[in-house]
Order: structure tokens, then sequence, then C-alpha cells
């Protein structure tokens, strides 16, 4: 039996050999591929340099910046690595990725995402990463002008967020604590460790509080997330022994009620 001209070959035959040629591309990315939409995606604040491996399995410096023209930069010591995993979820294709951070995490931030109907699931599993108050000064004001020393840990028993009608619905919660904080503006060290708390569920926006664990300089404040901001109101006082050592630093803060810095974001 002759065989049919190529040119008359069924549909899927030409699909299933466009599909393993973009594979066989796509197996051969280069990590740019995923550094470089990273720092677009995060207007330069987020940077990943000088990237080895591939878009699938790969290894960055993590360096955080004011933006791409800024010359205020810090970089996390150790790095970044990453596996991205096609598969599926159910019926739906689906993505994992796992971010390793050698230097704060001993588990990887395990992420998943798919389609469903009518938007994208992104799930990111229980985390549990540690890392210097001092890199927060890479991105510019007003972080480098605090110079913030201490420790950060952020913790999460799991959070989703799902991408339906132009914004982002969040379920889940994490926990941020700040420990032992100090400041170059401030004599007083350290100045306080501090809890901020996120909660959502049930697609309401999702709530921010930040209460003072212990220390000098005492902040409380609550706030939510509405249509990609946060908008925040609280206020900042020192403890009497304290408020002539940290009444510039309070100034600096917000704007001055008595003895109290009125705090405001969004």
């Amino acid at each position: 039996m002759r065989q049919a001209p190529a040119l008359l070959r069924p549909a899927w035959f030409w699909s299933a050999g466009l599909l393993g040629l973009l594979l066989a591309l796509a197996g051969f990315a280069p990590a740019r591929w995923l550094t470089d939409h990273l720092t677009r995606a995060s207007g330069g604040q987020v940077q990943l340099v000088n990237a080895r491996g591939t878009l699938w399995t790969g290894s960055a410096d993590l360096v955080l910046s004011a933006g791409a023209d800024s010359h205020d930069r810090a970089g996390l010591d150790g790095g970044l690595q990453w596996r991205l995993q096609p598969g599926l979820n159910g019926p739906w294709p689906a993505l994992r990725l796992a971010l390793s951070l050698p230097c704060c995490a001993t588990q990887p931030l395990r992420l998943a995402t798919h389609p469903v109907a009518g938007g994208w699931q992104l799930a990111a599993e229980a985390w549990d990463v540690a890392w210097p108050a001092e890199l927060l000064s890479g991105l510019g004001t007003p972080w480098n002008t605090l110079q913030l020393q201490g420790r950060l840990r952020l913790q999460t028993p799991g959070l989703q967020a799902r991408w339906q009608d132009g914004g982002w619905l969040l379920d889940g919660s994490a926990a941020l604590q700040a420990s032992d904080l100090a400041s170059r503006l401030a004599p007083v060290r350290p100045l306080g460790s501090y809890s901020a708390t996120l909660q959502a569920a049930d697609g309401a926006a999702p709530t921010v509080a930040v209460r003072t664990d212990a220390g000098a300089l005492r902040i409380e404040g609550t706030g939510q997330w509405r249509g990609g901001r946060l908008r925040f109101a609280g206020e900042a006082r020192a403890e009497p022994p304290h408020q002539a050592e940290l009444a510039n630093l309070l100034n600096l803060m917000g704007r001055r009620r008595g003895d109290r810095s009125l705090l405001q974001m969004g």
C-alpha cells in the first residue's frame, strides 16, 4: 500500500510533531527565561542573577533591589535553587515548583498551579523560612534609611490563591515574626520583637494584624488587602523610660499625636 503524501497526513500527526518539538526546545530552555520574567514581573525588586541550569532545574543568586535602575541592592547568601515539573491534576495540566533556600529553610517551598473553571489555582504547602532583616535594605526607601537588624521568620501551614475575574482570592494563613529588631536610627537595642499575621477565608479580603511581643518600641495595627494593595492603620509609641531616645524614630514612622506616631499605609 502506498503511503499517503506528507501534506495529506491527519492533523493529529502534525499536532503531535509540533508538541514534541516544543517540549524538546523547552527542555533546553535556559534558566535566564525564568529569571528575566521574574525581574519584569516584580518591577526589578526581586532579581535572580548569575542564573545557571535550565528553566526546569537551575539555581541563581537572589537579590532584592529598589528597582532595575537603583543602586540599593542586597543579596541572600547561598542563593536559590528551583525544580519545575509539568504534570496533571485530575484531567487538568499542572505545574509543580520546588524552591530551595539553603541559607534559610530546611525544606523547599512547594507550589502547584493548574487551571480551574474561570481561572487558575495556586497552592503553597506548609513552609518555615527565616532570614536576616538586613536583606530588606536592598528594597530602598524606607528600609535603606532604617537599616534594620534582627531576624525575620515566616511560617504558613499552607495557602491557596485563586485567580478569578482579574483578581486573587486567598484562603489560608501565614505568620511573620521579627525578633530582636534594631535600627541605626535608634540608640535603644533591640527595639523589640513583633508578630504579623495574615488570615484569609471564603473569598473575603485578607486581614493583617500586627502586635508587639516585647520591647521598648510598641507597634499595634490592623489592615486589609484590597485591590492588590494593603490598607493598614496603626500606631507606635515608646515605653516611658525610652521616650526621649526614640522620639526621632517615631517622627519618621508617621504623623505624631502626643506621645504616639500614627501609622498609615494604602
